[in-house]
């Protein structure tokens, strides 16, 4: 069965966009795009508040918000097979249970309720934190450009835990994207072992970037294997993987990491690095669960 890329809509033009993105995807893998919009407003208010305030219900502007949805995904992948749906729950139970069966979940990072640019909202962080598969945060709605574009460029950040999913997963986009996969990895010398004279500090600075080296070597090398045709270019810096991550986000189309999942843990489960990421980079950032 090929599992769909689902894209959460709701009207906005954030939401709108991410439409764009998610069919440009799904067109890309070949597998279906799914459109769902959850709502729970009439539970709240009801039908004749609506009508009393001269106001559509909520079911004729769901329907509205979808049938615009789709409409738009059909101008942008014309051969795309497309399903949507209206989902009476909230905006966050219905991602995480759309995501049990999907390929990949994509989100905007603001939606109708958005009152900050640089603020992720609430919707995307919780399924970017929970969901069991892949979700693509859209950070700032640049258009998306041609998929065979030699200059497209995938970020994958690599962390002290390798997270084989997400560097299968940015193997995978830069293969079908035909775009090179650069790889960054920050490495930093713990501060005991840096107050030394200065050849000792040197030595252990080289031990630490050849140790980060190594770590990355193993953790591409099965995929790297797989994926003979991807070009990947690697970048060991000294400093903070997070502000590694968001300055490489600057010049990337995709920004790709791991989150860890634990069997049985119900909150938020991100690590700092990627919280930060999907709050401040520039690019679209993919959260790529990994097991526990």
């Amino acid at each position: 069965m090929e599992l769909p890329v689902v894209v959460g809509v709701d009207g906005s033009a954030p939401s709108l966009r991410a439409v764009d993105w998610a069919a440009d995807e799904a067109a890309l893998h070949g597998v279906p795009l799914r459109l769902v919009y959850a709502s729970l407003w009439e539970r709240y208010e009801g039908p004749a508040l609506a009508r009393a305030l001269g106001k559509p219900s909520e079911q004729v502007r769901a329907d509205l918000i979808v049938g615009g949805g789709v409409e738009r995904a059909e101008r942008r992948a014309p051969d795309l097979k497309i399903s949507a749906e209206v989902l009476r729950a909230d905006a966050v139970s219905a991602l995480l249970r759309e995501a049990r069966n999907a390929s990949m979940v994509v989100v905007a990072s603001r939606g109708r309720s958005g009152v900050a640019e640089l603020l992720l909202g609430s919707v995307s962080l919780a399924v970017a934190a929970r969901a069991s598969c892949p979700v693509v945060v859209l950070r700032d709605g640049r258009g998306q450009g041609a998929w065979t574009r030699a200059a497209q460029r995938i970020v994958l950040g690599v962390g002290d835990e390798v997270d084989s999913a997400a560097v299968r997963f940015a193997f995978q986009e830069a293969a079908d994207r035909h775009a090179a996969l650069h790889v960054v990895r920050a490495w930093r010398c713990p501060a005991q072992e840096s107050s030394g004279p200065p050849l000792t500090a040197g030595d252990s600075a080289r031990d630490h970037e050849q140790g980060a080296a190594d770590l990355v070597a193993e953790a591409l090398r099965d995929a790297a294997s797989e994926h003979p045709s991807v070009r990947v270019l690697l970048r060991i810096v000294e400093g903070e993987a997070r502000t590694a991550l968001v300055e490489a986000s600057g010049t990337a189309d995709l920004l790709v990491v791991g989150a860890r999942r634990q069997r049985g843990h119900l909150g938020l489960q991100l690590g700092r690095v990627t919280h930060t990421v999907l709050h401040h980079s520039v690019c679209p950032v993919a959260v790529v669960p990994q097991r526990t």
